[in-house]
C-alpha cells in the first residue's frame, strides 16, 4: 500500500524543550512535591536502564509503568512506527492483554486507524473519549469492547528532527477526556520514550554496523589488518593469519618489518611514514612477507587511513591479497611467450639459412662454372697466346669473385660473434677518400661517371681502424658508382660537425622508395638488384653499417626515387695531435696523385675502345691496380664483376 500521508513535524523545540514554566507545578498541573520527587526518581532509573545498555522493550516497559503509577486505573502502550511498511508494532504494553497487544501489532497508518494510527498518521495528539461511538474506531471497536477498553487517547513520539518514531496511547474503562496534568505527565514519559527510542535505533544502527564490519574483517578471505601509527599490528583476520603462516597472538603487537623480507623493509617503511602522518589518504605497493619457516610471499598491499573525529589519523588499514597464482600465471605466460618467441626465431634462422644457401649456391655456381669452363677449355684445345691470357684473366677474377663473397660472409660472421678486431688510432681522413677513388677510377670510367671529392676537411682526424675504414669507403663509393646511371656522378664530401666527421657519398642513380631503406641493412635482400645484372650476396652495405658501429660511428641512408641515394657516415674527431696514415695504406696506388675530380678521359690506363670491352680494363673485379695483385681487399670494390647489391650490399 501507499505510504500514508501525516501531518508536518511539530517543531523540535516544543519536543525536547521545557514550557515556559515547571511542568510539574502543583498550581498549573496538580502535581505536589511528593509526586515530583517520585517522577524524578523514576526518570532517573529509567534514565540508568538507558545508560547500563538495557533492551528497549525493558525500557519502555520502565517507561509506561511508571506513568500508569501516576495514573491510577489507567493502561498505557507505546508503538513503534515502522515508516517502510507504514504499521506502527509493538514496543511496550504491559497491563494491556496479550491478546489485543498481538491483534493491534501491525496497526496500518491512516485516518481511521484508532487513537494511535490517526495520531501517527496526523502527527498530533488523537483523544477518543468513547470508543464505541468515535468513527475512528470503527474497524477496531469490537476488539475493544472484547477487553473492556472504553477510550483512548493516543499522542505521537517525535524525534529530534520532528520525525515520527511511535505513539504513546493511554486506555481507560470508562469515558474519559484527558486533563491538564495528565497531558504533561504524558509529554513528560512521551520525552523520555522519544529519547529510549532514538537511543536504541542509534546504537542499534552502530552495533549493525560494527557487526557488519566485524564479518568483513574475520570472514574476508582477503588478509586484512588493522595496524597502529608505529606499525604494529592490532588486529588480523584469520586469512592474513593463513597467508604468513603465524597464530593471531604471534602476529598482534609485532611491527610490520619483523614479517617483511629484509630487501623490502626499507622501502615498505618508506611507504608507511607518509600514511601514518597522514599525509596520504592510502597507497599500495607489491611486497614480500616472510612466513614462520622464513619463506618469502609476494603481496599486493593496500594501505589506507582510518581518521578519528577531528580527521587525525588513528590506524593504518591493510588489505593483502596473495600473488602466488597470479605470479605464477604470469611465469607461464612469459614462458609460452618465450617458447613462441624461441619457436620464431628458429624458424627465421631456418628460413635464414635456406635463403643463405640458396643466395650462396647462386653465387658461388657462376664464378666456378667460369673456372671449371675455362680450365677444361685451356686442357682440351690450343689456344692462341691472347685467347689463353683471357682464359687465365677470367679464371683469376672468378676465383677472387669467390674469395670476395668467403670475405664478406666471414666479416658477417666476426662481427655477429662479437668476435672482429677493430684497432682504432688517429687517421687522417681525406688522404683515405682520395686513395679509394683513385682505386675505383676504372670502374667508374667504364660507366663514364664522373666522382669528384672537392669539398673535403683535408686536416680532419677521426678515431678509427684506418683498414677498416678504407674497406668501408671502398664499399660504399663503389656502390655509388655500379647504382648510378650512365654518364652520372658521384659526389664524397666530409666536413666536421661538433665532435664528429661527416663524409657524405651522393650519387646520381634511380634512388629507392624510403620503406625500402630498411631493408637495406638486411643480409642478403639485395631489393631485386640481382635481376638488373650486377651480381653480389646482399652483404657489403650490412658489413659496412656494423663496422662503422665497431668504430663508434653511424650509418644512414637517404634516398628517393628518381633522385638519387645519399650515404651519410659519422665518426668521432680526435682532438689530440694529427696522425698521417701509414704507409702500408698508400702503397700500391699508381701515382698517389689527389685528384678533386675525376673523369673517363683523364684515366692514363683505359682502353681506347668501348668502355668495358673484354680483357681491355686496366683493374680487376677486385677492384686492384695491377700494382696491386694481392694487397688488401676492400669490401664491394670488386670492378665489373663486383657482387654487391644496391646500398644493401
Amino acid at each position: 500500500m501507499s505510504e500514508p500521508q501525516h501531518a508536518a513535524p511539530r517543531p523540535v523545540s516544543a519536543i525536547w524543550t521545557v514550557g515556559p514554566f515547571d511542568e510539574f507545578d502543583p498550581v498549573h498541573t496538580g502535581v505536589d512535591h511528593g509526586q515530583s520527587l517520585a517522577l524524578l526518581s523514576q526518570q532517573t532509573t529509567i534514565l540508568e536502564l538507558l545508560a547500563a545498555g538495557a533492551a528497549l522493550a525493558d525500557v519502555l516497559t520502565a517507561v509506561t509503568l511508571a506513568l500508569e503509577s501516576h495514573m491510577p486505573g489507567t493502561r498505557c502502550s507505546v508503538l513503534l512506527f515502522d515508516r517502510p511498511a507504514g504499521r506502527l508494532r509493538h514496543g511496550a504494553a504491559p497491563s494491556l492483554p496479550a491478546a489485543y497487544n498481538e491483534a493491534i501489532d501491525g496497526l496500518v497508518v491512516g485516518p481511521r486507524s484508532g487513537s494511535c494510527g490517526t495520531a501517527a498518521h496526523l502527527g498530533e495528539q488523537v483523544v477518543a473519549r468513547d470508543i464505541p461511538s468515535d468513527p475512528r474506531w470503527a474497524d477496531y471497536r469490537d476488539l475493544a469492547a472484547d477487553h473492556s477498553l472504553a477510550a483512548c487517547w493516543s499522542s505521537p513520539i517525535h524525534g529530534r528532527n520532528g520525525e515520527v518514531l511511535g505513539t504513546f496511547a493511554v486506555y481507560h474503562d470508562v469515558q474519559h477526556v484527558p486533563t491538564r496534568r495528565e497531558s504533561r505527565l504524558v509529554d513528560r514519559y512521551r520525552h523520555l520514550a522519544a529519547i529510549a527510542i532514538s537511543h536504541s535505533r542509534l546504537w542499534g544502527a552502530l552495533a549493525q554496523s560494527e557487526e557488519q564490519f566485524r564479518r568483513a574483517f574475520v570472514d574476508n578471505a582477503v588478509g586484512m589488518a588493522l595496524l597502529d601509527l608505529h606499525g604494529r599490528f592490532i588486529r588480523v583476520n584469520q586469512a592474513i593469519c593463513d597467508l604468513l603462516d603465524r597464530p593471531e597472538e604471534d602476529l598482534l603487537g609485532r611491527h610490520f618489518v619483523e614479517v617483511t623480507h629484509p630487501e623490502d623493509a626499507a622501502r615498505s617503511v618508506a611507504s608507511f611514514a607518509p600514511l601514518a602522518a597522514g599525509e596520504v589518504a592510502s597507497g599500495h605497493q607489491e611486497k614480500r612477507y616472510l612466513r614462520r619457516d622464513g619463506s618469502a610471499v609476494w603481496v599486493e598491499m593496500t594501505a589506507s587511513v582510518v581518521r578519528g573525529r577531528d580527521g587525525s589519523p588513528l590506524h593504518i588499514s591493510t588489505n593483502v591479497q596473495d600473488l602466488t597464482a597470479r605470479n605464477a600465471a604470469e611465469i607461464e605466460r612469459q614462458a609460452r611467450r618465450d617458447a613462441e618467441l624461441a619457436a620464431a626465431a628458429a624458424e627465421t634462422a631456418s628460413r635464414a639459412k635456406s635463403d643463405f644457401l640458396s643466395t650462396m649456391s647462386h653465387e658461388l655456381r657462376t664464378p666456378l662454372s667460369a673456372i671449371v669452363g675455362f680450365t677444361e677449355l685451356l686442357h682440351t684445345l690450343e689456344l692462341t697466346g691472347e685467347r689463353r691470357t683471357t682464359a687465365l684473366e677470367s679464371i683469376g677474377r672468378a676465383a677472387r669473385h669467390i674469395m670476395a663473397i668467403l670475405d664478406d660472409v666471414l666479416d658477417l660472421a666476426k662481427i655477429e660473434a662479437g668476435a672482429v678486431t677493430i684497432e682504432r688510432s688517429p687517421v687522417r681522413v681525406a688522404p683515405l677518400v682520395h686513395q679509394a677513388v683513385e682505386l675505383l677510377e676504372p670502374l667508374a670510367a667504364q660507366r663514364g661517371l664522373r666522382v669528384c671529392a672537392e669539398d673535403l676537411d683535408e686536416h680532419a682526424v677521426v678515431l678509427a681502424d684506418p683498414r677498416r675504414l678504407r674497406q668501408v669507403l671502398l664499399n660504399v663509393v663503389s656502390n655509388a658508382i655500379k647504382y648510378n646511371r650512365p654518364d652520372g656522378e658521384v659526389e664524397i664530401i666530409a666536413y666536421v660537425v661538433g665532435a664528429e666527421l661527416n663524409i657524405r657519398v651522393r650519387d646520381t642513380g634511380e634512388g629507392i622508395g624510403e620503406e625500402l631503406i630498411a631493408r637495406l641493412f638486411t643480409p642478403f635482400d639485395r631489393l631485386g638488384a640481382q635481376a638488373g645484372g650486377e651480381s653480389g650476396a646482399g652483404l657489403g652495405l650490412v658489413v659496412t653499417q656494423r663496422l662503422v658501429n665497431a668504430m663508434g660511428g653511424g650509418l644512414t641512408v637517404r634516398s628517393r626515387p628518381g633522385a638519387g641515394t645519399t650515404v651519410s657516415l659519422t665518426l668521432p674527431v680526435f682532438d689530440g695531435p694529427a696522425v698521417t696514415p701509414a704507409g702500408a695504406l698508400t702503397e700500391g696506388l699508381n701515382d698517389g696523385v689527389q685528384r678533386s675530380c675525376w673523369d673517363a678521359s683523364h684515366h692514363p690506363l683505359l682502353p681506347t675502345g668501348p668502355a668495358g670491352g673484354e680483357g681491355e680494363s686496366a683493374e680487376d673485379p677486385g677492384g686492384r691496380t695491377p700494382a696491386e695483385p694481392t694487397r688488401q681487399r676492400p669490401v664491394g670494390a670488386q670492378g665489373g664483376g663486383d657482387h654487391q647489391g644496391r646500398d644493401a650490399g
